[in-house]
């Protein structure tokens, strides 16, 4: 399948342009069936983007907002996305959205994944829109080079929810949404910023396997079409 590639001279112009498109899609949804969802990505990439978002005029309290993915860490930790997102998208008229987090206190991993799963089951599927971001080593979502769970994750027909994953350079244990859960996203948009994202896009659109750069599993499998977003 076809990406369609958005370039914007700015980071800046990108977010501003991102949160429209997002912005509309959630409103899409809102009008269709009452409610609508939204899965985004952590790192530093999304920050510009979800401030933007965070005052667009759509009804919030009929959007629910969750992780594409996570470390298996504290929502107070700097390293959770669930507070870089309850810092910068959970604001202004953003934070009358419903937040449904994937990291469970337990014991381990599987425990929280399993929680995720549950918890997150009553959102409407698909996902009006998800964003993910990707790594320099080809990764999308916690779906790593070398995962532990990789060829499961990928697998279209392992079951939507939330799995466990380790990877060398994952850091933590990860929780991730499944393929299946987010391949059919009304509006998947992969975001990505800098001249390096953008060689390692290059390369994820050539020949080779999936486990080596996961990423291809999104741009080659995905049900829905893929829209990039890029700013040098």
């Amino acid at each position: 399948m076809t990406a369609k590639l958005n370039s914007f001279d700015t980071g800046a112009a990108l977010a501003d342009a991102l949160a429209t498109r997002v912005a509309e899609a959630l409103s899409a949804g809102i009008a269709a069936r009452g409610r609508a969802s939204l899965a985004v990505s952590g790192g530093s990439t999304p920050k510009a983007f979800f401030k933007a978002l965070s005052s667009a005029g759509i009804d919030w309290p009929k959007v629910t907002v969750t992780l594409v993915d996570e470390r298996f860490v504290p929502p107070d930790s700097d390293r959770s996305n669930h507070k870089l997102v309850a810092e910068n998208l959970l604001q202004n008229a953003a934070g009358a959205a419903v937040f449904v987090p994937l990291y469970h206190a337990g014991e381990t991993a599987e425990e929280a994944a399993a929680d995720a799963s549950g918890a997150t089951a009553d959102i409407s599927h698909p996902f009006d829109v998800a964003i993910l971001g990707m790594g320099t080593d080809g990764h999308t979502a916690s779906f790593f080079p070398g995962g532990s769970r990789l060829a499961e994750a990928l697998d279209p027909t392992t079951a939507r929810g939330v799995i466990t994953m380790e990877a060398e350079g994952a850091g933590e244990p990860r929780l991730t949404f499944t393929f299946s859960a987010l391949a059919d996203a009304r509006l998947l948009v992969l975001h990505i910023e800098g001249n390096g994202k953008k060689d390692v896009l290059e390369k994820a659109e050539t020949d080779g396997p999936e486990a080596e750069m996961p990423i291809r599993a999104v741009l080659r499998r995905a049900a829905s079409p893929v829209e990039i977003y890029w700013a040098p």
